[in-house]
């Protein structure tokens, strides 16, 4: 009798039984896993002019951590954040324009800039409606993907590969992200979980995050403050070197020659993993169980005692990881995180939620004291950007569920920047090498497996 459910067990005992590598072998041929070597140091694939990242600095010869430096086409992010309060406006389009283009727009190339963007933030005649909430999804990444993949479908050119017609398909790209999750979001929402539906228009006039608030709430109505908090997290997600997994990915796929939207939702499933973009999500996972089960959140031997057990794989979810520490190439701190904090602490006095951040902070320095003390680190271990930014999000009202689409929206820009610069500059296809390790076997025996 055919029993699938019984094959299917067995095929996966076979994959458990002849896949598994001897992790010697790693060091033996000193091949560095993840691509990168035990001291965290990556493998060089390729150059960029786009950001940079300084985590070490040489002193005496030696490289010795620092703390974390980000750069966007040579500005610091803390100086461009810095001209944007002076300026009191709202950056992500700004910033935009400096990492596709290579230099920050002067007043009237911004007003060009953002008119380009507002004609372009518009979806092929009811696509919203055949395509978004026809086929809801409880999973907004898949969601996203998917219609990345079907607006290819609308396009004449979408194989054309020209940097002119890259650069309108990336602009289009960047401008419907934010119209795609939300609505995205309200379809799952309507007819998954029998809520209202309500689909409200982008308003020509507002900046990106202010019509991501405006479109995601019933009432399109928000403070000043929570939309450039919102601004600013997009700013400090848009870009992070051509090493981080989605953008890798990005360049990778690029270099076979593929068209746009096959790049763009090949890094959208790369970024869906909870290693990458799914990482604000377990920290504020993570928060939740250490208040369930630490009965006095001011008390930090009590924090502390919890956050050992969970390096320990005695709590949580048993993996041994204190999620938002630590990063793969930041060591004393992730200058994203430093940057968000000033202005968390703003936004969480507006919204009553000033205790919630001090437990937040309190558990960000507990954290590192616990790491170091059970864990054999070569570098200082901070809190990364992911740390803070689930609660951002959630004071402003934005949904677990698009927690990761955020992210989404920031980095198209960067990965938009990393496809162009693959474009023009390489001319071979990223091909990394494996050694192989293939026991060698007779097949002479065919006639008596027949």
């Amino acid at each position: 009798m055919f029993d699938k459910k019984t094959i299917l067990d067995n095929y996966a005992q076979s994959c458990l039984d002849s896949y598994p590598v001897d992790s010697s072998l790693y060091t033996e041929f000193n091949v560095k896993r993840g691509l990168r070597d035990k001291s965290g140091k990556g493998v060089v694939a390729g150059i960029t002019d786009i950001s940079k990242i300084v985590s070490f600095k040489e002193e005496d010869g030696k490289q010795v951590a620092c703390d974390g430096e980000l750069y966007y086409r040579g500005y610091s992010i803390n100086s461009l954040v810095d001209g944007l309060i002076a300026g009191d406006r709202f950056g992500f389009e700004e910033i935009t324009y400096l990492l596709l283009f290579g230099e920050l727009p002067d007043k009237n190339q911004l007003a060009e800039f953002c008119e380009m963007l507002t004609e372009m933030r518009k979806l092929p005649r009811n696509f919203t409606k055949d395509v978004i909430l026809k086929a809801p999804s409880k999973d907004m990444m898949m969601s996203l993907s998917r219609s990345v993949l079907t607006l290819a479908s609308y396009d004449k050119k979408f194989d054309d590969i020209s940097v002119r017609n890259v650069i309108k398909q990336s602009l289009m790209l960047i401008s419907v992200f934010p119209m795609l999750a939300v609505y995205g979001y309200q379809a799952y929402n309507h007819y998954i979980c029998d809520d209202s539906l309500y689909i409200h228009r982008p308003d020509p006039n507002l900046s990106t995050a202010q019509n991501f608030l405006r479109m995601l709430r019933p009432d399109t109505k928000f403070s000043e403050l929570e939309a450039k908090v919102l601004d600013l997290a997009l700013i400090l997600h848009m870009e992070h070197g051509g090493g981080n997994n989605s953008t890798f990915t990005t360049r990778v796929v690029t270099s076979s020659g593929t068209d746009t939207y096959s790049a763009v939702s090949a890094a959208l499933a790369s970024l869906k993993g909870p290693k990458h973009g799914g990482a604000n999500i377990k920290v504020v996972q993570m928060m939740k169980n250490i208040r369930e089960h630490v009965r006095d959140l001011e008390d930090e031997d009590e924090i502390y005692a919890y956050l050992i057990k969970i390096l320990r794989k005695e709590a949580f979810d048993g993996k041994g990881l204190i999620y938002g520490m630590g990063h793969a190439v930041y060591s004393l701190s992730d200058p994203r995180a430093q940057v968000f904090k000033k202005f968390i602490h703003e936004l969480s006095k507006s919204k009553g939620r000033s205790k919630q951040y001090s437990f937040y902070e309190r558990v960000e320095r507990l954290a590192a004291k616990a790491i170091a003390s059970e864990r054999a680190i070569y570098k200082g271990v901070s809190a990364n950007v992911d740390f803070y930014s689930g609660f951002v999000y959630s004071m402003l009202g934005i949904p677990v569920e698009l927690y990761t689409p955020m992210f989404a929206i920031a980095r198209i820009v960067g990965w938009s920047a990393h496809r162009l610069e693959e474009i023009i500059n390489a001319d071979k296809i990223i091909r990394p090498a494996y050694i192989d390790i293939v026991k060698i076997r007779d097949y002479k025996n065919l006639e008596d497996r027949k």
